[in-house]
């Protein structure tokens, strides 16, 4: 779909300006990407040897589409899409009008929630959000850093967001949490253009 607001199209291309100072490459974070810690400025060259992990990794199909096989095949939002547990996240992303965006990038982490986690939010707040283009864009694309981000980089991580507010991260080995308030619950996920960490609750910027 494409851009068809002021708004969106500042935010594409707000989009490929921050992504051009990361690189041109799908899979590093250089010195010219937003101020990070030594940590989040890291290189990521792919998904680290330990591949996805987390709880919810295990009901994640075995083969297709959906699978993590399948996904790596697939640009993020079209991989998220054969993703049945983000089909709110997908809903959201296509209201907002950032489908084609977020496919086109070159080399980004998406921090996505689940069902579950938009579920936490109360239903009229939620529909309140999803009505308001502007709003919607906003909480999503907070939710998106330059770099595909490897989880040695979330040990101690401070990104800047595509949405211009910092986010957090800590953890290590497989135990990741984002701002102090979601959870990776399935992590370093590849998809063609990006690294995703399936998170258990929506990140609200400030």
């Amino acid at each position: 779909m494409k851009m068809r607001t002021l708004g969106s199209g500042l935010l594409a291309t707000g989009l490929a300006l921050g992504l051009a100072a990361c690189g041109g490459g799908d899979d590093k974070s250089d010195s010219a990407a937003p101020p990070a810690s030594s940590s989040a400025a890291a290189p990521a060259s792919g998904p680290a040897a330990t591949g996805p992990f987390g709880p919810a990794c295990s009901s994640v199909p075995a083969s297709g589409k959906g699978s993590f096989a399948g996904m790596a095949q697939d640009p993020v939002a079209t991989a998220a899409s054969n993703n049945p547990a983000l089909s709110t996240l997908v809903t959201a992303v296509k209201k907002a009008g950032l489908a084609d965006t977020l496919n086109s990038a070159a080399g980004i982490t998406v921090f996505a929630p689940t069902n579950d986690a938009f579920a936490k939010i109360p239903k009229k707040d939620l529909d309140a959000v999803l009505a308001d283009k502007k709003k919607l864009t906003s909480i999503l694309t907070y939710h998106v850093v330059p770099g595909k981000q490897a989880p040695s980089a979330l040990a101690n991580g401070d990104f800047k967001s595509l949405q211009g507010g910092q986010v957090m991260t800590s953890g290590s080995g497989e135990s990741y949490k984002v701002n102090d308030t979601a959870n990776v619950v399935c992590g370093n996920v590849p998809t063609r253009n990006a690294t995703v960490y399936i998170i258990d609750s929506v990140l609200m910027p400030k």
